[in-house]
C-alpha cells in the first residue's frame, strides 16, 4: 500500500487491510506471533513479515508494540506554543529536537504549535519543559490531563468504530516502575522487530527471558498500564486527512457527566478533561475527531454537539495543518532535558 492516502476501505483489500486494520489491538503475545498471524489469516510467516516491513517504510505504519495510558508509567502532558507565523518552521524544529516531545503539530488558532511531552516523573518533564520555554522564547500554556473518558486512536479504518473504555481519574502521578520494568520499556518503546521470536530480542536487550517479557506485557495490558498492544497506523498516510482537537469550555461540575456522554459517540476517538490555564485558555473539555477531509469532520461534530447538548458552551474548532513529529511515548527514564 502505497504512501498516497489512499484510504483502505474494504476486508476484501487483502492481507494489509487485515494486519493494519485487525491487529491493531489483540496482538498475539506469544513466542510465535508473526506465525500465529500468519496462519489466522492463511499464508505464509515470510508473507505477514514482509507486509508489516513494507507498511512500516512507506509510512502508514509507526511500530508494532505497546501504546502505554498516559501518566500510568511516568509523567506527561499536553502544551502549547503562541509562535509568530513565520518563525513557525523553526520553532517547531526546536520543539521536536526536544527527546521528551512525541508529538508536535501546527493547528489553526492563536496557540498555533501544540505538543505532547512525556518524562519518567513530574521533575523531568519540567525541566523539559523550561528548556522549550527558554529555547523558543515563546509563550506556553501546560494543560495536564484529570480524567480519561476515551483515548484509543485503535479505530476501525472502514467505519471510524473504536472499543469503548470507562472514564477514570488520572492521579498526579504513579508509582515509579521497578528498574526491570524501565529496561523493558526503554526496549520496546520504539516497536518489537519483525523476526520469528520478536520477544526474545526485546529480552536480550531488558535482560530478561522470552517467557518474562511475554509475562509483564500481559501484566500491563490486565492492568490497564498498556491501553492495547498491537500496529499502531498512522492515520492520514491511510486516508484520514482531517484531524481536528474540539474543546469546550463547560462548568467544571459537569465536566464528568458530558465527557462520559461525549466519550460514547461515534467518531470520537480522544475524550478528556484537562487544567484550564487561566484566563489565557479557558478550556476544559476536549475531544479528537478525525476524517478523510474536514467536511466530514465539521459534519460529525455537529451531530455530536447536537446530541451532547455542548453547543450552548463557548467552543473552538482547531484542525492540524501540519505534522512536524508523530512517535511513541518515552517513559523509560532517557535524559529529556
Amino acid at each position: 500500500m502505497p504512501s498516497t492516502g489512499a484510504v483502505v476501505a474494504r476486508r476484501d483489500d487483502g492481507l494489509d487491510w487485515h494486519l493494519l486494520n485487525d491487529y491493531q489491538r489483540d496482538f498475539p503475545l506469544q513466542a510465535r506471533p508473526y506465525l500465529r498471524i500468519a496462519r489466522a489469516l492463511g499464508c505464509e510467516q515470510a508473507r505477514v513479515r514482509e507486509r508489516l516491513a513494507y507498511l512500516q517504510s512507506s509510512g502508514a505504519v509507526s511500530r508494532v508494540g505497546p501504546v502505554f495510558a498516559p501518566r500510568r508509567v511516568g509523567a506527561s502532558t499536553l502544551a502549547a506554543l503562541r509562535v509568530p507565523s513565520r518563525h513557525l518552521p523553526e520553532v517547531a524544529a526546536v520543539v521536536s529536537a526536544s527527546a521528551a516531545v512525541n508529538h508536535n503539530y501546527a493547528r489553526e488558532h492563536e496557540w498555533n504549535l501544540w505538543f505532547v511531552a512525556t518524562a519518567a516523573d513530574c521533575l523531568a518533564l519540567a525541566r523539559s519543559l523550561r528548556e522549550i520555554r527558554r529555547a523558543t522564547a515563546c509563550p506556553m500554556i501546560e494543560l495536564p490531563l484529570l480524567t480519561e473518558y476515551h483515548i484509543d486512536l485503535g479505530f476501525d479504518l472502514a467505519t471510524g468504530a473504536r472499543v469503548r473504555s470507562r472514564a477514570r481519574a488520572v492521579p498526579p502521578e504513579m508509582p515509579a516502575p521497578s528498574a526491570v520494568e524501565r529496561a523493558l520499556m526503554a526496549a520496546i518503546e520504539g516497536g518489537i522487530p519483525l523476526t520469528d521470536r520478536p520477544f526474545r530480542g526485546i529480552g536480550r536487550r531488558a535482560g530478561l527471558d522470552e517467557a518474562a517479557v511475554i509475562g509483564q506485557l500481559r501484566g500491563w495490558l490486565a492492568d490497564g498500564t498498556v491501553k492495547r498492544f498491537g500496529v499502531v497506523v498512522r492515520h492520514h498516510e491511510l486516508g484520514w486527512r482531517a484531524n481536528a482537537m474540539c474543546v469546550w469550555d463547560v462548568p467544571d461540575e459537569d465536566a464528568d457527566r458530558l465527557g462520559t456522554r461525549l466519550a460514547t459517540c461515534d467518531g470520537v476517538n480522544l475524550c478528556y478533561r484537562r487544567r484550564r490555564a487561566g484566563s489565557r485558555w479557558r478550556f476544559n473539555l476536549y475531544c479528537m475527531l478525525h476524517g478523510r477531509d474536514r467536511v466530514e469532520v465539521r459534519e460529525r461534530l455537529r451531530i455530536i454537539a447536537g446530541r451532547c447538548s455542548l453547543a450552548r458552551f463557548p467552543h473552538e474548532v482547531l484542525f492540524s495543518t501540519q505534522r512536524f513529529k508523530q512517535r511513541g511515548a518515552s517513559y523509560a527514564g532517557h535524559d529529556h532535558g
